[in-house]
């Protein structure tokens, strides 16, 4: 930006001041916060009209007390235990193989690329995998529950149900991710639809598949050991047994079992996806 000086004659320049941020952006910003603060504020206040704070005031004596009747755990109910945790294995196991059966059609219809109508049929996948994920598994038990009664096959739909939407919703990311030059090169020999989906997007998605399998079925160990406290099957059913009748030695046990149990299907999660990607 310049002037003319009419004292000399020649022209004058003239700096401009640089922001990090224009005036409206600094308003939009304080704004925001200001927005955030009278949210956090108002949270506040519903919180404490529905909180018992003398009850809150005596937590810190009641978890000493309930954790001093935890230990020593009472480790002769191990052998009561091996049958539940096998059914917790087993409705996480089978839960995301149904999961990931029903995942794999849904995220090819719901990616960009793959989808036979980008206006009809990618909305209705995407829904699928939107409501999938917005019902927690406990969620989902409770409702199978309800319909079809307690048991194993209530945890294994509810898993299943679970897994779709997290499944669906990270392969079909991967599938819009594809090299498009491997699509059209096996579009330039002739092939159909299905054929260049068959050997130039499965080829690419194929690792990404598994490593989110398993990282799914890693999780799904974690959600199916809760399960059981609505009736659906498992370890879960044993822990809310034991809460019902006070008896924390064994819930101690229930507990340092499950730790056990994540902790190994965590380590083999993380060495097959290490071993497949």
């Amino acid at each position: 930006m310049s002037a003319l000086d009419t004292r000399s004659g020649e022209p004058t320049h003239y700096s401009q001041i640089w922001t990090f941020r224009t005036p409206r952006a600094r308003l939009a910003l304080w704004a925001g916060w200001l927005a955030l603060v009278a949210l956090f504020v108002w949270c506040w206040q519903v919180m404490n009209e529905g909180t018992l704070w003398i009850f809150v005031a005596d937590a810190p004596d009641q978890a000493v007390d309930i954790g001093s009747r935890m230990f020593p755990p009472k480790l002769a109910y191990l052998p009561e235990l091996l049958m539940p945790l096998w059914d917790t294995l087993n409705i996480a196991t089978l839960g995301t193989l149904g999961g990931v059966i029903l995942a794999v059609p849904v995220a090819f219809l719901a990616a960009r690329n793959t989808t036979p109508s980008a206006l009809l049929v990618r909305p209705v996948a995407l829904f699928v995998i939107v409501t999938s994920r917005s019902i927690n598994s406990l969620i989902w038990a409770l409702l199978l529950v309800a319909i079809i009664g307690p048991g194993l096959l209530a945890g294994i739909v509810a898993i299943a149900l679970r897994s779709i939407g997290f499944v669906g919703k990270l392969l079909y990311e991967a599938i819009e991710e594809t090299e498009a030059g491997q699509v059209e090169a096996v579009t330039a020999t002739g092939a159909g639809r299905a054929q260049v989906i068959h050997y130039a997007v499965v080829p690419q998605v194929l690792p990404a598949f598994w490593g989110i399998s398993m990282f799914r079925w890693d999780i799904n160990i974690r959600e199916s050991t809760i399960l059981g406290l609505v009736g659906a099957g498992g370890i879960g059913m044993k822990l809310q047994s034991s809460i019902d009748t006070l008896a924390w030695s064994q819930v101690a046990t229930i507990l340092i079992l499950i730790l056990g149990t994540v902790v190994v299907s965590e380590v083999l999660s993380a060495r097959v996806r290490r071993a497949l990607i």
